[in-house]
């Protein structure tokens, strides 16, 4: 009897170390699995957004628009308008608006090919921003959209602080409106962009 014992003793003991090697091998295989999975995620591309994670416009044409009182300015694909900033360098080409100045005056990222119409596709260029990010210049000059544009073809933001204006297809600052308020309320909406264009041959 006592021999039966030391039998069934035996075997369990057995049985257990199995049950804890086989436990093992699934921890192990959990863990290997869990991370294989955070490889890619760790390897996505950098500059998908800005150094908060948030999301940056870009655009894959710049193009132009005209206002009353305002002159001829540059849109992006959308038709929304696109600022430059006065502390901006052109040459070399350097962004000053960063952290909270870029959430309200949204970087525009710079794609590999950016077409132009109205403008001259040798003023159009990118720069190395200070987080990492590439960002489309033109004549030199970054360029942003503003938050309080709702709707292509708004100008909200021009002359805001005095520091910044809607970009010229040259480059330049845009002209302030008729009644010096900068204000862009009965605009085209950017949806006659084109017609515009064609009738205004041999722009730069």
């Amino acid at each position: 009897m006592i021999r039966q014992r030391v039998v069934l003793a035996a075997a369990a003991g057995v049985t257990s170390a199995l049950l804890l090697t086989a436990c093992g091998s699934s921890g192990d295989s959990s863990s290997s699995t869990d991370s294989g999975a955070a490889g890619p995620a760790s390897s996505a591309p950098a500059g998908s957004g800005d150094a908060d994670g948030m999301g940056m416009p870009t655009t894959s044409m710049l193009m132009t628009e005209e206002m009353e009182g305002m002159g001829t300015f540059v849109t992006d694909d959308k038709g929304m308008t696109l600022y430059r900033y006065e502390m901006d360098q052109a040459s070399p080409s350097k962004s000053m608006c960063t952290g909270d100045c870029a959430k309200t005056w949204m970087p525009v990222m710079a794609q590999d090919s950016v077409k132009a119409m109205g403008v001259e596709q040798n003023l159009v260029g990118s720069v190395d921003r200070s987080d990492g990010m590439k960002q489309l210049t033109l004549a030199g000059r970054p360029l942003y959209r503003y938050m309080g544009d709702a709707k292509a073809g708004e100008m909200k933001g021009q002359a805001k602080d005095s520091k910044w204006y809607a970009v010229t297809p040259a480059g330049e600052k845009a002209a302030m409106s008729s009644d010096g308020s900068g204000s862009s309320d009965g605009t085209s909406g950017g949806s006659g962009s084109s017609d515009d264009m064609e009738g205004m041959p041999g722009m730069s």
